[in-house]
Order: structure tokens, then C-alpha cells, then sequence
């Protein structure tokens, strides 16, 4: 076997580390709060029948919104931007940028893209050997080019992007929600273990622990989901908060925000009973972005409006 091929296979498996890591906390937390404290510890029923209807109710779609995050496929560009086998010979056969990006643009002249690198030329990966969507990058963990591309996450092992931006949001979100509610029913628990009124056993250590773990927990993930809550206000990606678009009429860091209302339904889609539920609801396919303002010249113009149908290059939905 390969040395290099040994290589990836021990990356792939240690890529799994940190996934790991967070299910063996999340099976812990699970033992602790049900057996260890609503077991051994509380003594009212009805209290105990409260916390473990409300504590299942934030586990279930914690942990349903993470594995949809993990396991959902990073979305890929279609056929349509991938070179003809022509074009692609002729591609790999010249030596002049100039003359590459000739055959870059005669082959995205009728694509839904509107945005080029800082030096104006056409998005391109050679790796993948396609023409980049707006928005889409190549994840050098994956080794894809990945629509709307936020950012490859460890905790997950897995590119945030278009397919599973939405499930990100609310596994951060449902984790908020998960460790808020562990950390504050615990407390009362935690200063009563502290302060000696209740009897030395073995919850003592899980009971204490747990709190710890929650709050701590909380407060780390607190900053990342308000991050990303401004992040979807604005309709950006956090590569796009680092480096900005760049349009035909130049960067615009704002090209692709709607207004915070549209932008929400960008991720989350149009109807609202599905927005807090783990499932796809996000609208567009991924390779095409309405932008909140597109500069054409009149050649330009009268290519798009032959092409329109195939198209969304509105300022805003309807």
C-alpha cells in the first residue's frame, strides 16, 4: 500500500476525532441529567416527568439537526459547468492565461454567473476542472468544489454550505437550546451538592460535571450562532465576510443581500412551519443568486435577455 494512500486513510479516520469526541459528551450528558439526576436525585415526580418530557423533546432535534449536518452531502456544481471535452483540450493544450481565459469565457457565456476573481478573469478550479458557480469554492478536506461554501467545520467533518447551511444553523441553535435548559434545571441541584444539604453519593460528581459542561458549552457556542445569525441578516458566507465578491462593477461585500427578510428566506425558504424543523427548505439550486444589483454593458445586456428563462438574475424575488 501506498505511503500516501496510508496517509489519507489515517486523516480520514482522525477527521472523525472531534465528531466523536462531541457523541461520547452528548451520551454522557444523556446518562447524567436522565438517570443521575431524575433518577437517583430529584425526588418529585411531577418535577421529574416535566424536565424528562422537555429534556428529550431539545435531545431529539439536537441531535437530529446534527446528524443531518454531518451526514447531508455537500452540494456540488451541475454538468453545465463543467468544460466540453473540446474545450477542455483545448484548455490544457494552451500556455497563455490570456488564451484560457478566452475559452473560459466563451464557455460561461451562457451560464448564471456574475461574479470573477479580484483580477476580473472567470472562477475556475482546476482541480475539479469546472467553471465556478457564484458563491462556490473547492474544500481542500473534501476535495469538492462546494456550492455556497462556508466553511469546512471539524466538528461535523463536513463542508457548511449550500445543502446543510440551514441544519448548521439549527444544530447551534438546538444546542443553545439543549445546554440552556441542562444548565438551568441542574443549578438548583449543583448549589445543593455544593453546599452539603443533599447526601454525598455518586450523582454528586455528575451533577456538578454536568453543570460545568453545560454552561461552558453554552457560552462557546453562544458567539458562533450569533455570528452566523448576523451572517444570515446580511446573506453572506463567512468567506464572503473575508473577502468580498467581486461583481463586474467591482467588490461589493452587500452584492448578494435581499434585505433581512428575504435573506432569511434564502436559508430558511417560505414557508415558516418547516423553518425549525432539520429538513431542506432553503430556496434557489445552489449555482444561481438573485443580487441585490447587477451592471451589465449593453453587450452583456442583450446576451442576458436572450437567456433569460434560463435565469434568475433579478434584483430580488417576487
Amino acid at each position: 500500500m501506498a505511503p500516501s494512500h496510508v496517509l489519507k486513510c489515517c486523516q480520514k479516520v482522525l477527521a472523525w476525532v472531534p465528531v466523536a469526541f462531541i457523541a461520547l459528551v452528548v451520551a454522557w450528558s444523556y446518562y447524567a441529567y436522565v438517570v443521575e439526576l431524575c433518577v437517583f436525585t430529584i425526588s418529585s415526580t411531577a418535577e421529574k416527568v416535566v424536565y424528562l418530557v422537555v429534556f428529550h423533546l431539545s435531545f431529539v432535534m439536537f441531535v437530529w439537526s446534527y446528524g443531518k449536518t454531518i451526514f447531508t452531502s455537500p452540494a456540488t456544481p451541475s454538468n453545465e459547468f463543467c468544460l466540453s471535452k473540446a474545450d477542455k483540450e483545448q484548455y490544457e493544450k494552451e500556455e497563455r492565461p490570456e488564451s484560457q481565459q478566452e475559452i473560459l469565457r466563451r464557455a460561461a457565456k451562457d451560464l448564471p454567473i456574475y461574479t470573477t476573481t479580484a483580477s476580473r478573469a472567470i472562477r475556475y478550479c482546476d482541480r475539479c476542472q469546472l467553471i465556478k458557480p457564484d458563491r462556490c469554492h473547492h474544500c481542500s478536506a473534501c476535495d469538492v468544489c462546494v456550492l455556497k461554501m462556508d466553511h469546512h467545520c471539524p466538528w461535523v467533518n463536513n463542508c457548511v454550505g449550500f445543502s446543510n447551511y440551514k441544519f448548521f444553523l439549527l444544530f447551534l441553535m438546538y444546542s443553545l437550546l439543549y445546554c440552556l435548559f441542562v444548565a438551568a434545571t441542574v443549578l438548583q441541584y449543583f448549589i445543593k451538592f455544593w453546599t452539603n444539604e443533599l447526601p454525598d453519593t455518586h450523582a454528586k460528581f455528575h451533577v456538578l460535571f454536568l453543570f460545568f459542561v453545560a454552561a461552558m458549552f453554552f457560552i462557546s457556542i453562544l458567539s458562533l450562532f450569533s455570528y452566523h445569525c448576523w451572517l444570515v441578516g446580511k446573506n453572506r458566507s463567512t468567506i464572503e465576510t473575508f473577502r468580498a465578491p467581486t461583481f463586474r462593477n467591482g467588490p461589493d461585500k452587500n452584492g448578494f443581500s435581499l434585505g433581512c427578510s428575504k435573506n432569511l428566506r434564502e436559508v430558511f425558504g417560505d414557508e415558516k412551519k418547516y423553518w425549525l424543523l432539520p429538513i431542506f427548505t432553503s430556496l434557489g439550486d445552489g449555482c444561481n443568486f438573485p443580487t441585490r444589483l447587477v451592471i451589465m454593458d449593453p453587450e452583456q445586456l442583450a446576451v442576458s435577455s436572450q437567456n433569460e428563462p434560463a435565469k434568475r438574475t433579478s434584483l430580488q424575488r417576487n
